[in-house]
């Protein structure tokens, strides 16, 4: 039996039902409900024949129109400004990257993903949860569990928006004290909301709505015809 052979089976003995586990280019996904975070999170830790001592890393994801599919439909009706310019408009992709009316293979808009490495036993886990509320994306910290998770919470929170209920100290990491949404969610405009200039009246730094125009930022490479051909 390999290794990972060995703790999946452990996972199933110990989650039974409640493990939703995927098996992906030789790495292991659990998959827990939000209710079922710090219970599960606590057991990985602490139970022996698991002993998942260190956690590396946890991060947001945003599968809204992942896979071509839209999560929340209703979630990408643009918002129009006052300027008429649309939230979509400003982005990258165009209304058209924006799909509409087939199911999503997700339970939620956004996701919690945690990597954990235990060095007693040699393997590393996946662990996954999808908050319920997609206009309000919260799950518990595990800051109890893990502190090294402490700036990984804060900067999920900060990019993507999710509150991390307990938390001895979610704000900001990345962005600006006074910025304006979560710069990761797939549905902010690449050229975001406000611009910082400085007001030599005021003397002092201002922010106001963004000036500049979306513009094609893919870098282009031209080569000659025959570029590399017959070259050593």
């Amino acid at each position: 039996m390999t290794r990972l052979e060995k703790l999946h089976q452990t996972l199933v003995a110990l989650l039974g039902e409640q493990a939703q586990i995927v098996e992906h280019a030789n790495e292991l996904t659990l998959t827990v409900g939000p209710e079922h975070w710090v219970q599960t999170c606590s057991m990985l830790h602490e139970h022996e024949d698991l002993h998942f001592e260190q956690a590396i890393d946890l991060c947001g994801v945003d599968y809204l129109t992942y896979g071509g599919v839209s999560v929340n439909p209703e979630d990408n009706e643009p918002l129009v400004h006052a300027e008429g310019v649309t939230d979509l408009d400003a982005t990258a992709e165009s209304v058209e990257a924006m799909p509409s009316e087939q199911p999503s293979h997700f339970p939620g808009r956004f996701a919690v993903v945690l990597h954990l490495l235990s060095l007693k036993h040699n393997w590393r886990l996946r662990v996954r949860t999808f908050p319920q509320n997609n206009d309000f994306p919260s799950v518990p910290s595990l800051v109890n569990i893990w502190n090294s998770v402490n700036w990984f919470e804060r900067e999920a929170f900060d990019l993507f928006g999710i509150v991390f209920e307990g938390h001895p100290d979610l704000r900001r990491i990345l962005t600006d004290y006074g910025f304006i949404g979560h710069p990761f969610r797939k549905d902010f405009p690449v050229i975001g909301h406000v611009e910082m200039i400085y007001d030599p009246e005021q003397k002092r730094v201002v922010y106001q709505p963004v000036s500049i125009e979306n513009r094609e930022i893919t870098p282009r490479v031209i080569r000659e015809e025959g570029y590399g051909a017959g070259r050593e």
